[in-house]
């Protein structure tokens, strides 16, 4: 779906908390084992901010490796790069590595959004033109288990992804590959990416 141009007043009030440098964001993702894991190359040349508005108090702008409450997360988030100098289209995607828990990744990856078609507007917010492929989906690690990392990663948009068939609404959002699907579809590495941790609520623990 494209968000609500209302959306753009959130963003302004959040932009100032977001990551300013595409190094330390590489180095937290590498202290975290993302790149690994994820079996990416991680090198990024933008800045991805992802908000989450939030109900009766001021949105949400995450900073790479923070710690959210899972209540925080509803979502769904509004995207925004900066430090980019073309104009997409670019594909957002979204996987947490953990599942169910860290120790034992057995269902790994959970896709919990990914779209294409994504385009820069006013300041860097990001809209889609089309439906999202996998809609957005909240963090929901379960009791006991140790706080996931939710990862977001943004690629430049190839031609021919709106005919790609590797990923439809349809298809199972646990034991995603998000590296096998870049592969598939030809995205290539993530330009910018960001990501939060997520444990579970204290009232299911």
């Amino acid at each position: 779906m494209r968000f609500s141009i209302g959306f753009l007043s959130l963003v302004a009030l959040a932009v100032s908390a977001q990551d300013t440098s595409v190094r330390t964001v590489k180095e937290a993702f590498d202290n975290a084992n993302i790149p690994t894991d994820l079996h990416i190359t991680f090198d990024p040349t933008a800045l991805l901010e992802v908000t989450f508005p939030e109900t009766g108090s001021s949105p949400i702008t995450i900073h790479a490796g923070e710690q959210l409450p899972r209540n925080s997360t509803a979502g769904p988030p509004i995207f925004h790069v900066s430090g980019i100098n073309c104009k997409g289209p670019f594909v957002v995607a979204a996987v947490d590595p953990d599942a169910p828990t860290p120790q034992n990744p057995t269902n790994a990856q959970i896709r919990h959004f990914l779209g294409g078609n994504f385009t820069p507007g006013e300041g860097g917010l990001l809209t889609n033109s089309t439906p999202a492929i996998s809609q957005f989906r909240q963090p929901t690690p379960p009791a006991g288990s140790d706080a996931h990392r939710y990862t977001f990663l943004l690629f430049k948009q190839p031609a021919g992804f709106n005919q790609q068939t590797f990923v439809t609404p349809t298809t199972s959002t646990s034991l995603f590959n998000i590296s096998a699907f870049a592969e598939e579809v030809g995205l290539g590495n993530p330009i910018a990416g960001t990501f939060m941790l997520v444990a579970p609520d204290p009232t299911t623990a």
